[in-house]
């Protein structure tokens, strides 16, 4: 299969990008940033791999991803890519933040699935992947609410993509994570995160090799399986 991830070369996108690639018979187009080292060592390692680099907060990066894709024949798309957690309360917040995030975050995504769609379309097959978080599930994380937000938003749009599109034989779904140790989070104290890790039933914080192959159980499973959002979080806070 050809398959689109984005923010594939750092933390979680990484994991990834690495666990397709391996997959005989799989073309695995990502998207980096800032993350040029990781995404060479990806791309020596894995000849099926390739990088692209893709500034989502530059118009032109995005419009040349876009009239690059049609070219993939893309089976698959992996919406991966994310911006910095700004942890405050809602009430402390720059309004800007909702604003910059929302434009250079969740517009080029929308960009990015829309022509996704339109290829899909023509095959009749296509999967979306969504990567959201355990942050929309039950009670939110004190401080998150900007970051809530723009998950719960692209959760709402990816069952719209599953409705409006399963008689193309598309499917659309989530993988929502609990905490993982990757770039995204390293700004915690490590002690607050060994008490998380005390605390949690396993003993250990959830490892991105683990989220990476629940995605990849995505890529290959039934077309079936649609408008579902897989929740990794070891039994905590049951819906």
């Amino acid at each position: 299969m050809n398959i689109l991830i984005t923010g594939g070369a750092s933390g979680l996108g990484f994991e990834i990008t690495k666990v397709t690639a391996s997959q005989g018979g799989n073309t695995v187009y990502f998207t980096y940033c800032r993350s040029e080292k990781e995404a060479n060592v990806i791309v020596k390692s894995l000849p099926h791999a390739k990088a692209i680099k893709c500034d989502f907060r530059k118009a032109a990066d995005i419009d040349r991803l876009l009239e690059d894709m049609p070219g993939m024949d893309l089976d698959v798309l992996i919406n991966n890519a994310a911006l910095e957690i700004v942890e405050a309360h809602f009430h402390k917040m720059d309004p800007n933040v909702f604003l910059d995030h929302f434009t250079n975050l969740m517009v080029p995504t929308v960009q990015i699935t829309q022509k996704a769609i339109q290829i899909f379309r023509k095959k009749k097959f296509g999967k979306i992947i969504n990567i959201l978080s355990t942050a929309i599930v039950n009670k939110p994380p004190v401080g998150m609410s900007e970051y809530a937000a723009l998950k719960s938003y692209l959760f709402s749009l990816s069952k719209s993509w599953a409705a409006e599109n399963a008689n193309f034989n598309i499917t659309s779904n989530c993988v929502s994570p609990d905490f993982m140790q990757t770039k995204l989070t390293e700004y915690k104290d490590p002690r607050l995160v060994e008490l998380y890790a005390q605390s949690h039933p396993l003993k250990k914080i959830l490892t991105p090799q683990e989220v990476a192959d629940s995605v990849f159980f995505l890529v290959n499973c039934s077309q079936q399986i649609n408008g579902i959002n897989l929740i990794i979080n070891s039994a905590q806070g049951i819906l």
